[in-house]
Formats: structure tokens, C-alpha cells, sequence
């Protein structure tokens, strides 16, 4: 089968924002595009049926840390991989498992040859290494692999910053050398994205951009940020690796995040994201809308029988009343989740694709500039 391609079809004046396809073996992604995140083989209290039909996503995520744990590549790989073992038949990207072995700070030694890591399940140790991780994605069966890299914290000192990213970018010579060697599987193409790392340091953040650019992979992820940096630096530092990066090849932004962080993000010429908040905030509560924010919960919703987002072309999001969507949590129901999140994935996956209209229109700059505000807003 053939490898990913991406075809950049308009760019936005007086910005770098682009409207481009991604054309994969599972299907074509239109961008810029928002990933629902389904780590471990299902995004939240949502179903396959509700994905396409409600949501309309056109890709979702995996991840490697989690499904290798379990339900484990035994079973993966005994079901045709995930793709068949989850009904998926759209595109499937996976994270490495790099920023869960981050996160798991307190439970692993990071290495030349890889990271030694403890299960949060069982306690039981594991090890990592650019190699298996690799083995483990072939098995998972992704559309995009996602090299395994070491994600440092902020604030990191320079010296560390340097140390992390040299080591990445070791790690990625090894990712292709492994990849070089073993065959795809299922019948068809895995794609594998570099990351580029640097923390906040300029210069840093320029060398990794040019040394991931100089492998001429199909395309290229911005990772270690939204970490816990300042909006605004997450910013600067997206608009530094944009600026290095390939402009004919499709670029991501991991783990990013907010409705105005991806307008912001789009604004400076990325064409993929994911984050867990539109399901993680929306079990808590937490709706994304086309008029605002709104926090279900507040009494002032409690008589609200107007749509949960009049402006939504969803049919779920226009039957269901903002009233009845808050009884549902106050009553613990678990409808309430089910539906907060399909709200808050439809909101992120229009809002992309209205993106991606004002850039085929030629008026994307002043669209964003009143959509930021708007969606800003707490109601």
C-alpha cells in the first residue's frame, strides 16, 4: 500500500494557517483537524457509531503505553490489530508512550537504551526502548506512528533541555533503523511522525526542528509543549517550529488543547491536534459551545430548556435541553457524560472545519480574531 501524502491546498493571507489532505491507507483526513483521543482503544463514553455519525471525526488516537499493558499485542494482534478489534475503519494514529512514561516520573529511569517504567496497574516493571516501541506500534496497527522521545518538564535547565533532546534525537535514528528492518503489518502502510523537543530555549527548539526535518519523514509533531508553560509561550515557540519545519508536509501539535489554543495554533500553521479535554472536561462538566463556555452544573441552567448548543449542526446537540443535560449530573446519570462529550467533539471537530473554510475563503485572520473571543467566553 502507499505511504502518507499530504496535499497543501490553500494558505491563508496574512497568516500561516493552511487548509491542506492528508490521504492515508484507512482514508483521507481533511485539515486542519482535532483527533479525539481514545487511549486505550475507545475514546470515552463514546461509540465507533457516535464517532462517525454525531462527531464526524475523521481520525482518533492510541496509545502505546496503554494498550501494550493491556489488552496487550497478544490480543491485538490475534484480532487483525485495533482497527478490527475496535470497529475503527478510519485512520488510527499512535502516541509512543513517551509523555505517559513522562508523567510517570516518580516510576521509571530513563536510559541510553530506553526507559525502565513501572506498570500503574500492577506495579510491574517494563522497559522501553525505541526498538520495542516500534514492534509495539506495528502491532497496534496505527495509520501514524509517533517516535519515541523523551518529553521534558517545565521549566527544564538548558543543560537538561540539551541532554533530553540529543537523546530524542538518538532514539529517532533508532525508530527508523527498526522500522527499516521489519515489515509492515496488516497490508498496509505505517507512517512514522519524529518529534521535535528543545523545552523553551530557542535555539534548541530550532536544532531539533532541523534535524527532524532533515529525515524527510511524511510529516513532523511538535511535542513538549502545553506542559505547563504560558499560553504565550506555547505560542512563540509553535510559531518558531513552523517556521523550520517542512511547509509540504502535514504538521502536529501534541496534546493541544483548548478551542482558542487551536485557532491560536492553526493561526501559526498547524494542521493536526488532540487533547483529552474535550471528553475529560465534559465529564466533569465542562461544555464547549459555539456561543461559549458553560459549566452544566451552576442552578442557573437548571430551567434553561433551550438546546445545548442552538449553534451546533448536530441533531443530538439541538434535541437535548441545557435543562435536562445538568439533571443528568446532578442525578450522577451517566447519559450526562455521554452526551457533554459528543457535545464538546462536535464542537472541536466544526470548529476545525469552519477554520477550514475561512482559509478557503480568504478570511480566516479576522474569523479567528472574533471566534477566540467568542469562544472565550464563560456563560
Amino acid at each position: 500500500m502507499a505511504a502518507l501524502t499530504f496535499d497543501l491546498q490553500v494558505t491563508a493571507e496574512n497568516s500561516r494557517a493552511r487548509a491542506g489532505k492528508i490521504t492515508t491507507d484507512h482514508g483521507e483526513i481533511m485539515t486542519p483537524i482535532f483527533m479525539p483521543v481514545g487511549t486505550v482503544g475507545t475514546v470515552k463514553a463514546v461509540t465507533q457509531q457516535q464517532l462517525k455519525q454525531d462527531v464526524s471525526a475523521q481520525i482518533i488516537l492510541g496509545n502505546t503505553y496503554h494498550l501494550y499493558l493491556r489488552p496487550g499485542t497478544e490480543v491485538l494482534e490475534a484480532a487483525g490489530g485495533l482497527h478490527r478489534f475496535n470497529g475503527w475503519d478510519r485512520p488510527i494514529l499512535t502516541d509512543s508512550g513517551g509523555y505517559q512514561v513522562f508523567s510517570l516520573a516518580a516510576n521509571r529511569k530513563i536510559k541510553e537504551e530506553g526507559v525502565m517504567f513501572q506498570s500503574h496497574i500492577d506495579g510491574s516493571r517494563h522497559l522501553f526502548t525505541p526498538e520495542s516501541v516500534m514492534d509495539i506500534q506495528r502491532s497496534i496497527g496505527a495509520d501514524i506512528i509517533m517516535a519515541f522521545d523523551e518529553c521534558p518538564p517545565y521549566p527544564s535547565e538548558y543543560g537538561y533541555a540539551l541532554k533530553s533532546m540529543e537523546l530524542t534525537h538518538r532514539w529517532l535514528d533508532r525508530c527508523f533503523a527498526r522500522l527499516a528492518e521489519t515489515p509492515d503489518k496488516y497490508g498496509y502502510t505505517q507512517n512514522l511522525f519524529p518529534i521535535v523537543q528543545g523545552s523553551t530555549y530557542k535555539d534548541l527548539r530550532k536544532a531539533s526542528c532541523e534535524y527532524i526535518a532533515s529525515k524527510n519523514a511524511v510529516g513532523n509533531a511538535i511535542g513538549g509543549l502545553s506542559v505547563g508553560e504560558p499560553e504565550e509561550m506555547m505560542y512563540e515557540f509553535t510559531e518558531l517550529c513552523t517556521e523550520y519545519l517542512p511547509i509540504d508536509k502535514p504538521r502536529y501539535l501534541m496534546g493541544v488543547g483548548t478551542p482558542w489554543n487551536i485557532l491560536e495554533g492553526i493561526d501559526r500553521g498547524i494542521d493536526m491536534f488532540d487533547c483529552v479535554m474535550p471528553t475529560r472536561n465534559g465529564r466533569n462538566g465542562m461544555i464547549f459551545t459555539t456561543e461559549g463556555v458553560i459549566n452544566i452544573k451552576n442552578k442557573k441552567w437548571a430551567s434553561d430548556f433551550s438546546a445545548i448548543d442552538p449553534g451546533l449542526p448536530n441533531e443530538m446537540s439541538q434535541f437535548y435541553s441545557k435543562a435536562y443535560l445538568r439533571h443528568l449530573f446532578v442525578a450522577e446519570e451517566i447519559l450526562g457524560m455521554q452526551l457533554a462529550s459528543i457535545q464538546n467533539l462536535s464542537f472541536y471537530l466544526w470548529l476545525v472545519g469552519e477554520a477550514r473554510k475561512h482559509i478557503v475563503a480568504g478570511d480566516f485572520s479576522s474569523w479567528k480574531k472574533e471566534m477566540v473571543e467568542k469562544v472565550k467566553k464563560r456563560l
